[in-house]
Order: C-alpha cells, then sequence, then structure tokens
C-alpha cells in the first residue's frame, strides 16, 4: 500500500476537519456591528494573518501543522466574511432615552436587582460580560424601550418585569 493512505502512527487518531461554520443571522437579517466591535474583529483578523498563522506554519510538529492551520483559515475565513457583511451602526445622539443598538441597558426586576446587558451584533456576543445579540429573547424585550418603562421578559425561572433604569453607549474605535 502507498504511504499517502496511511497514518504515520497507528497510535494517531485522525480528528474531522472543522467544517465551514453557517451564518448564525437569519436570512435577510443585517450583520451589524457597534465601532469598537468592528475594530475587535479587525484587530483579530491582523493577528491571525500576521502572527499566528506564520508561527503555527513554521511549527516544527508537522502532524499538527495541517489541523491548526485549518483551524486558523477557518476562523481567518469567517472574520473576514463577518467583517466584508458587517453593516458598522454607531450611537445615536444624546439624550439617550431608547434603547437602541448598541446600547447597555441596566434593568431593575421586582425585586429591586439590578442586571446590565449591552446589545451587540451576532459576531460580539459574549455572555461572561452580559453582552447579548440583537436578535436574542431579551434584547428583542429590550430594543425599543424607553427609559423608566417597564417591560416583561420570561427567564428560564419564570416571568419577570424589568424596568428602564439606564441606557448608556460606548464609543470606543
Amino acid at each position: 500500500m502507498s504511504k499517502a493512505f496511511t497514518r504515520e502512527s497507528d497510535n494517531e487518531q485522525e480528528r474531522p476537519l472543522p467544517l465551514r461554520q453557517p451564518s448564525a443571522l437569519p436570512p435577510g437579517a443585517k450583520n451589524y456591528l457597534t465601532p469598537d466591535g468592528a475594530k475587535r474583529l479587525r484587530d483579530e483578523l491582523d493577528r491571525l494573518v500576521e502572527v499566528d498563522r506564520p508561527r503555527v506554519a513554521a511549527s516544527q510538529n508537522q502532524n499538527e501543522v495541517k489541523r491548526q492551520l485549518e483551524e486558523v483559515d477557518l476562523r481567518i475565513r469567517h472574520l473576514h466574511e463577518s467583517l466584508q457583511s458587517a453593516v458598522v451602526a454607531a450611537p445615536p445622539p444624546r439624550p439617550w432615552e431608547q434603547v437602541r443598538f448598541g446600547a447597555t441597558v441596566t434593568v431593575r426586576n421586582n425585586r429591586g436587582g439590578e442586571s446590565r446587558f449591552r446589545i451587540v451584533g451576532m459576531d460580539e456576543t459574549d455572555l461572561d460580560q452580559n453582552w447579548v445579540s440583537w436578535l436574542s429573547p431579551i434584547a428583542k424585550v429590550l430594543l425599543n424601550a424607553r427609559l423608566g418603562q417597564k417591560v416583561r421578559f420570561k427567564f428560564p425561572s419564570g416571568e419577570d418585569e424589568l424596568e428602564i433604569v439606564a441606557i448608556e453607549y460606548e464609543f470606543g474605535i
């Protein structure tokens, strides 16, 4: 049998190649990004192209190089496509009395507890920071609500009424 059809080591397991990730956006939805989110994605793309990919390609461990390059290339492709289709939405002018895309919204529940949610694009979502996609259920309830308005939201633990107590925007670019 030709060497081309065998593994280097019988102990080495073949791993499936990563599949191209389809866009998480529903058909027809715009790919909104905040200005600072677009900058973070551009910075990550630049780092992957200029630093990470050349470092991986120069690695001495040839068994891992192909797989790592495929992973890096997949992320590069995803970032490139995301930035190509992005609609960067600037924060609205003051006064900030209505929740719009990019807002950081502070809400108070019926028990007096406060939470903050930042409404961002799909590619910016970070639940550890309470950055939620503009298509998420909580964002859909908050978008277009006004300062002082109460909205109802169904959490997994039950329904609650949330009062909009603050609306802020970040201007980082």
